[in-house]
């Protein structure tokens, strides 16, 4: 829902009271571009962000996930590990390790998902139907947006702590920021000062 003339229309942060830290995939497949094609040149920046707010929250309260190659390769998937032949490995590989950096920050277990998207029953489970998240991690421009979109239709009131997030490139991020700034009040933006400072 936009305001006139198509713009976003200005909204607020919701109560974070019961909010959910969600931190997407911060894996060693996109965390170093030296590791991997997929590597974020942002990564790095999104660690201390990502610290502060995990520390706010605490363990209880912070879901990490993990992008996972599944076994069954239905339609398009077939044809995306033809064209990414790399990421074509074991689950047990080491490049989809978590970072070590973020390891611990969460008291459940991690979750595993073989979509882009992390709006899945098991997540579901784990933080409810129509929660308040907080949306960080990486990339941008695919896991975080594949997750916010959904989780905002189903009911979830999603804010994406921009700083907190690291796209495929800058150029890529802010494009993806924009696209979720259109969809207020279910997607709201904002920084990790701002959340931090709601949260009190």
């Amino acid at each position: 829902m936009t305001g006139e003339g198509g713009e976003p229309a200005e909204t607020g942060l919701p109560d974070l009271g019961d909010a959910w830290l969600l931190v997407v995939d911060p894996q060693r497949i996109f965390a170093s571009p030296e590791e991997s094609p997929w590597g974020s040149p942002m990564f790095e920046s999104i660690v201390e962000p990502l610290h502060r707010l995990a520390g706010a929250l605490g363990p209880d309260r912070t879901v990490i996930t993990r992008w996972l190659p599944g076994q069954a390769r239905p339609g398009a998937w077939a044809e995306y590990f033809a064209a990414w032949p790399f990421a074509d490995r074991p689950p047990s590989d080491q490049v989809f390790d978590l970072v070590a950096d973020l390891r611990g920050r969460t008291a459940h277990p991690t979750l595993d998902q073989p979509t882009f998207g992390k709006w899945c029953p098991e997540l579901i489970d784990r933080v409810g139907a129509t929660p308040t998240l907080l949306l960080t991690g990486v990339s941008t421009d695919c896991c975080v947006l594949s997750t916010a979109l959904p989780a905002a239709d189903s009911g979830a009131r999603v804010v994406v702590v921009t700083d907190a997030c690291a796209g495929s490139t800058p150029q890529n991020h802010g494009a993806a920021l924009t696209v979720l700034g259109l969809y207020p009040p279910q997607i709201t933006l904002a920084t990790s000062a701002e959340v931090l400072a709601a949260l009190g």
